[in-house]
């Protein structure tokens, strides 16, 4: 591994990060709060520094432009772990302790949504809108941002590219990657400019329009409310915020061939997003219908509730439009099953995806044919394309690490914590960038704060490796990682 390619990488993405960095500042002057800049020009100025120290050692745009797959998966992962870093700095200045800090860093940048801030009134507008911000620059991720903006990565922008957006099936729009990367980016701030305009149609000021916008389009979830959705007793915007999440949480490719290209047919046509909205359907369904049974308020009202908690947690935003701990068994069941069903790929929705368990079933409908039938060949069609042996077999192995470290993770997480239900549920929805958990405890209406730091550094290396989907962590732990050539 050339290490001078993967530090300039990392010093690269650094000295732009710094600049977006000072977006705060200009808010905090615009809403009156210019006292509060500090910290965000004090974060600029640390990535600086540690980008000037990165590029120290010089790499050429050749060297770029030949850069390996392992190089790649190292610069991703790492460019990653310093914009956490980075990010986490700000919050320092408002008194949060240093896991605290990292903690909600990482779950801002990763999309995930899960907080430990209790008391909202002591912090500013400033670093609500911050932490909005981290959102929805991790929601299509800033490696892809600076591929579609930066000259220097047009051409190792490929390995990085697929590094940091590893999914079951490689697709792209255009055929240069640059291109893609531009789309993606112009599709996603197009969906941010119409919801901001919506919601601003529901009622709702531009401050809060805009913060719950950047958390809905990344699938991120926190918002600068509290009470999530709820909090602002706006049914209107209830609708709007399902609609955008539901959205975010489809393959954007399929709506740049939908939206761009004028191919109107390509929704019906997707295996992946049918299913997706079949699941959708269903789980909305029957939550509604479970509470309705319970006779709790109107069925219009419980099929809002039960479509937008079940979009919600499908997509891993994790907003919540009422305190869906309060529900009853049968009802929070449907809502661990979306947990697992998460979106789509090529979305900003975090979890296994949607495309693997169609996979999954498949192959588990293959191997069951070759138990009577051992001779024949059955090959799987995904999209109405085969699948390559090798990428089935990469699914399969996603699959089995993905719930390895849940496993793990929650066995540990159950030692430290002594209640299953935290451990359990905070480590899918921390593995799977989902945000609130299902214990009343890490609920929609509540803080990962009480939570010994041991739980929150386990739930911090979740969150990362889950936005990156686990590739470039696994990949790093293989020693011809570090010795290839």
């Amino acid at each position: 591994m050339r290490y001078n390619i993967v530090s300039n990488i990392i010093g690269s993405n650094l000295r732009y990060i710094s600049i977006i960095m000072l977006a705060p500042v200009i808010f905090s002057i615009l809403y009156r709060e210019p006292v509060h800049s500090f910290a965000f020009i004090c974060a600029s100025v640390i990535s600086v520094i540690l980008g000037f120290l990165f590029t120290l050692p010089k790499a050429s745009e050749k060297d770029i432009d030949s850069i390996k797959k392992p190089e790649a998966l190292c610069g991703v992962f790492f460019s990653w772990v310093f914009f956490a870093i980075i990010c986490a700095v700000p919050y320092l200045f408002y008194g949060i302790s240093i896991t605290n800090s990292l903690f909600e860093s990482v779950s801002g940048i990763t999309t995930t949504g899960a907080t430990i801030l209790q008391d909202f009134s002591l912090y500013p507008k400033t670093l609500f809108f911050y932490r909005a911000m981290t959102q929805w620059l991790g929601g299509m991720g800033i490696v892809v941002l600076f591929i579609a903006v930066l000259p220097k990565f047009a051409v190792a922008g490929r390995q990085m590219f697929s590094a940091e957006s590893p999914g079951p099936v490689e697709e792209k729009v255009t055929p240069r990657i640059r291109h893609t990367a531009s789309w993606l980016w112009g599709i996603y701030l197009g969906l941010t400019i119409v919801q901001v305009i919506a919601l601003k149609l529901c009622g709702m000021d531009f401050y809060n329009a805009l913060c719950n916008t950047l958390a809905t389009v990344s699938t991120g979830g926190l918002s600068p409310n509290p009470e999530s959705i709820m909090g602002y007793h706006n049914q209107k915007a209830v609708i709007v915020i399902g609609i955008f999440m539901f959205l975010s949480g489809a393959n954007f490719i399929l709506q740049y061939r939908v939206f761009i290209q004028r191919k109107w047919s390509a929704f019906i046509k997707s295996e992946e997003f049918l299913t997706y909205l079949g699941i959708t359907v269903f789980i909305s369904l029957s939550i509604a219908l479970f509470l309705q049974a319970k006779q709790e308020g109107s069925f219009l009202n419980n099929l809002i509730d039960g479509a937008f908690q079940t979009i919600s947690l499908i997509t891993t935003t994790g907003f919540a439009s009422c305190d869906f701990i309060k529900w009853g068994a049968d009802a929070k069941i449907m809502l661990f099953a979306a947990i697992f069903a998460s979106g789509c790929a090529a979305s900003t929705a975090g979890g296994i995806k949607i495309i693997r368990w169609i996979f999954l079933f498949k192959y588990l409908k293959r191997e069951v044919a070759k138990i009577i039938h051992p001779s024949a060949v059955y090959p799987i069609r995904l999209e109405n394309r085969p699948v390559p042996d090798d990428t089935g077999s990469q699914m399969i192995a996603f699959c089995i690490f993905y719930f390895f470290i849940f496993a793990l993770s929650s066995f540990v997480v159950a030692l430290l914590e002594k209640n299953p239900a935290i451990a359990i549920s905070g480590s899918i929805t921390t593995l799977g960038n989902i945000g609130p958990g299902l214990s009343a405890k890490i609920g929609p209406m509540a803080s990962f704060d009480p939570l010994c730091s041991v739980t929150k550094w386990i739930f911090i290396f979740n969150m990362l490796i889950g936005r990156l989907e686990l590739i470039p962590f696994l990949a790093l732990l293989h020693k011809d990682m570090w010795t290839s050539k």
